[in-house]
């Protein structure tokens, strides 16, 4: 793999040396071609002029008629666009060159640009279409890089399915969108085949845009074994996304009814499409919730059901979550802090207790509700929980309260947990002590404020910790 321009440098000379070109380059690698192209311009100053690194050693010769594919591949990328523009004429002799074709499609020489052009629209065809699609999506991001993108799309236009499912499974994302946007619009794929696609991409993309075209295309179709093949997988897709689309299509579907399922959804998005469709049936999603969070200990309540009641209640229904606060699960229990903290009725006396909780989620839940009283929490008791005895997701939410509060107490505490076992809180610890400013309201010349700033020493130069130290009024 050859990385960056040095790389690419490197490889210019070894390719200058008489090294073959699959030996220097991995020339599937669009990566490779792009560092190679512009490598070989890369100048350093030798006898009063700039002058690529290769070309000391072995200049390319006037006429590039008899040049092999390596010294080829130099002329395509020379600084001099005469060169370019003869070395194009000899590309076609090496179909291996075709990737810096498709790069000088983009050149900012206007006469090499168009010979590039015509070169590439005459020898493009779907096998070289398919290897070299990453390359010409990388290079038409660039300016003047659109052409390769048409001339790519108006060649896999003609390929059939499966020639173009070779592009399904690419690496490449960026290629992996593009061959189904064409598989989309040319209606290659059915709608049950779009409806698996969406359900196991890894790509957000690739998703909604197969979601969607299964979706649209089932049209005016009544036949329920037609949209089972489709909503199944939607339904119990991973993505939220996925499955909020199929569960809107539930209500086209004629199957309004499954959507009460949804209701407690681990997704925000997918539980307010099930109450869209629950309630273009007529039914009310509220009473739904709060029958499920009448039973403070059922060990089967989903937490979306507890999060979901909070969603669309009122602040009277907040008696209900309340409870939930001691629920055995962890996710109940951290849903319930939230939706309290949605309902505006997350009091500090309720939640405190569960800043020790043994669950990360539920002490992340507990700072984000306990952030706007930081400054009337008790000082000791949230020092106590930074030390090393402590877990970790405790210690990182007493330092977030801490911090929050400024002043010589979050400097307290950042500069106790410098020295802390994870690396991670030692960063945001050592990042405080660094962004760390007295605060109007204390008063300057504080000794304490000194002593920490001279234990945090090795975060400052000298210059900076004198001024710091000289704007908290503790000398310099």
């Amino acid at each position: 793999m050859v990385e960056g321009v040095e790389g690419g440098a490197a490889a210019a000379a070894r390719l200058a040396g008489g090294a073959p070109l699959r030996e220097t380059l991995d020339v599937t690698d669009p990566g490779d071609w792009l560092a190679l192209d512009a490598g070989v311009r890369e100048a350093v100053w030798e006898r009063s002029r700039f002058l690529p690194r290769w070309e000391r050693s072995a200049p390319l010769p006037d006429e590039p008629t008899g040049l092999d594919e390596a010294r080829l591949a130099l002329a395509l990328c020379h600084r001099d666009g005469r060169v370019r523009q003869e070395a194009l004429r000899h590309s076609v002799r090496h179909p291996e060159l075709l990737s810096l074709v498709v790069i000088r499609c983009a050149d900012w020489v206007r006469p090499v640009r168009e010979d590039a052009r015509q070169v590439l629209g005459e020898t493009l065809d779907v096998d070289t279409a398919l290897a070299l699609a990453p390359l010409v999506l990388r290079v038409g991001r660039r300016d003047r890089g659109a052409f390769g993108v048409e001339v790519l799309g108006r060649v896999l236009r003609r390929a059939s399915h499966e020639r173009l499912a070779r592009l399904f499974s690419a690496h490449d994302r960026p290629a992996r969108r593009f061959a189904y946007r064409l598989a989309v619009e040319g209606r290659l794929l059915r709608p049950a085949e779009l409806a698996r696609v969406a359900a196991r991409d890894q790509d957000t993309v690739v998703q909604d845009l197969c979601a969607t075209a299964a979706l649209a295309s089932l049209g005016d179709v009544c036949d329920e074994d037609v949209y089972e093949d489709v909503l199944s997988p939607l339904l119990s897709a991973a993505n939220p996304r996925t499955r909020s689309a199929g569960v809107t299509a539930l209500r086209r579907a004629g199957r309004s009814e499954e959507a009460w399922t949804f209701l407690g959804d681990r997704s925000g998005v997918v539980r307010a499409c099930a109450r869209y469709v629950v309630r273009q049936q007529g039914g009310d999603p509220v009473p739904w919730y709060r029958e499920r969070c009448t039973a403070p200990d059922d060990p089967a309540l989903p937490p979306g059901a507890v999060i979901g009641l909070a969603e669309c209640a009122d602040r009277a229904d907040a008696g209900l979550l309340r409870p939930l606060l001691a629920h055995p699960a962890a996710g109940v229990r951290a849903r319930a802090v939230a939706g309290l903290r949605a309902l505006d009725c997350a009091e500090v006396k309720q939640v405190w207790p569960l800043l020790d909780d043994p669950s990360p989620g539920v002490v992340r839940e507990v700072v984000t509700a306990l952030l706007p009283w930081s400054a009337e929490l008790p000082t000791e008791e949230l020092q106590a929980r930074t030390g090393a005895d402590r877990e970790r997701h405790i210690r990182l939410g007493a330092f977030r309260l801490l911090d929050a509060r400024g002043g010589v107490v979050a400097l307290r505490a950042a500069v106790g947990l410098l020295q802390d076992p994870d690396f991670k809180l030692r960063t945001w610890a050592a990042q405080s002590v660094q962004r760390w400013r007295p605060s109007p309201d204390e008063r300057r010349g504080d000794p304490e404020v000194g002593e920490l700033l001279d234990r945090s020493r090795h975060l400052f130069s000298d210059h900076m910790l004198r001024r710091l130290k000289r704007v908290a009024g503790v000398g310099g």
